[in-house]
């Protein structure tokens, strides 16, 4: 058995290189995959519903694969689309393809695997002890499932079934990377331990060659190895670069998780045949004894108004951390006197980042740093935006004075690059489940729509 599977791209929108995609495509692919989504970025594509990359650049990727689709003959398979996976982020990709079709004369059968998981469902797992904490997990109830948006994470199941039913474009929710390329070669029978390390080495596209980039890659998996081949003019991949892609992600490299089992990759050999093609065996599949899906959910917590300033002044930089506790005790009489009790100032948080001192490890930085000049980031946190830039207007005001004991009279203490200052971030959003549904079948949490285009 010989199958070949075209990763073209890490991400759908992030700019692949035409000529990249058009060698993969003369190598005759049996399917082309690619994920669309992620919670790399945050909560705040999950809490909002609102992708991260423009529909320009969806578009623009999208069109390609459509076509070389059709050219091939083979399913498109996408996941996680909309960034989180949300029914919305799978109904306006879905938009965006029905435009392209239209505009292509393309005719194919669409798949649209849902993800989001209903408050009711959700109520019920909990009270039966089927939602388990994954590590560092925060606490849950059933008011948190009210306030959040929850997605569950889908394994290969769901998608096999559109590919039986004879989609040629599948659409998916929230899926796990690797199960966009696993879904199709475990159907046609190939060894499931090369075939989830195919998919794991080849999820982010050409992000395991070097240099890195948005473009794709090309495995051809056989009986007992596959073949990786980079596609980008200019790259190559070596069998560390390979090997390094099972680190990205995950906390052990040898022991992945998927829904139905562990990936593991202890036994695996990385072997270059040139310098564009890496050949890798013998990783092997474990079998979990239950199916587990992964529940993500996130809501919004606030509204934000931030501040950049910088500062060169060697007295005011050594004196900042010291003033900074004293200026939020300040900020805080302020609140209670301006608002007089329509904005509490426990509900509100001001915070300074000091960028050049640390401010990236919040503190950890193992070496104590002497910067020529400090970043300032400040971010004000309220219940509501208008709160937020209102609060926002003084912190700016007082932080350009605050008072430096080394100085005689007013000083500047802070410089603006923008005027006014004060700039209105939007929403805020948190991370509200890490945890996996258990004692589920592998498609109960998600819906399927076949449309004829």
């Amino acid at each position: 058995m010989e199958l070949r599977i075209l990763a073209p791209t890490g991400a759908l929108g992030a700019g692949f290189d035409a000529s990249a995609l058009a060698r993969g495509v003369q190598a005759r692919p049996d399917v082309i995959a690619c994920d669309a989504g992620s919670t790399d970025s945050g909560p705040a594509a999950l809490g909002s519903g609102t992708p991260k990359l423009s529909a320009q650049a969806i578009t623009r990727d999208l069109r390609l694969l459509l076509k070389a689709r059709d050219q091939l003959g083979v399913p498109l398979i996408i996941g996680s689309c909309g960034t989180s996976g949300r029914d919305v982020g799978v109904d306006w990709v879905a938009d965006l393809t029905r435009t392209i079709a239209a505009e292509e004369k393309l005719h194919f059968k669409l798949g649209l695997i849902y993800s989001d998981q209903p408050v009711e469902r959700l109520e019920e797992l909990y009270d039966s002890g089927r939602i388990t904490p994954l590590a560092n997990a925060p606490e849950i109830d059933h008011e948190l499932f009210e306030r959040s948006h929850t997605v569950a994470m889908m394994g290969v199941e769901p998608i096999q079934e559109a590919l039986d039913k004879g989609c040629d474009v599948i659409l998916a929710g929230r899926a796990s990377d690797t199960a966009l390329f696993a879904a199709l070669p475990h159907l046609k029978g190939a060894d499931p331990g090369l075939t989830w390390h195919m998919a794991k080495t080849i999820e982010c596209g050409a992000a395991c060659a070097i240099p890195p980039s948005a473009n794709g890659l090309l495995v051809t998996l056989r009986e007992d190895h596959f073949d990786v081949t980079t596609l980008a003019n200019g790259s190559r991949l070596t069998p560390r670069s390979v090997a390094a892609h099972t680190l990205y992600e995950n906390a052990d490299p040898f022991h992945i998780a998927e829904p139905s089992g562990v990936l593991d990759t202890t036994e695996a050999t990385y072997e270059a045949v040139d310098d564009q093609t890496v050949r890798v065996r013998g990783a092997r599949y474990i079998p979990a004894d239950g199916y587990t899906n992964k529940l993500e959910g996130a809501e919004l917590v606030g509204y934000q108004t931030v501040i950049i300033g910088g500062v060169r002044d060697r007295i005011v930089i050594d004196t900042l951390p010291k003033l900074l506790p004293m200026a939020k005790h300040y900020f805080d009489a302020k609140i209670a006197d301006i608002f007089r009790g329509k904005v509490d100032p426990t509900d509100v948080d001001i915070d300074y980042r000091l960028y050049g001192a640390g401010a990236v490890l919040d503190g950890k930085e193992p070496d104590a740093l002497a910067p020529r000049e400090l970043g300032v980031l400040i971010t004000i946190t309220a219940p509501d935006q208008q709160s937020a830039h209102a609060i926002a207007t003084f912190v700016a005001h007082a932080s350009s004075h605050l008072p430096i004991p080394e100085y005689d009279g007013l000083v500047s203490t802070l410089a603006y690059p923008y005027s006014p200052p004060e700039m209105d971030r939007g929403p805020l959003y948190r991370f509200t489940l890490n945890h996996v549904a258990t004692g589920v079948t592998p498609t109960e949490l998600f819906r399927t729509t076949i449309q004829e285009l």
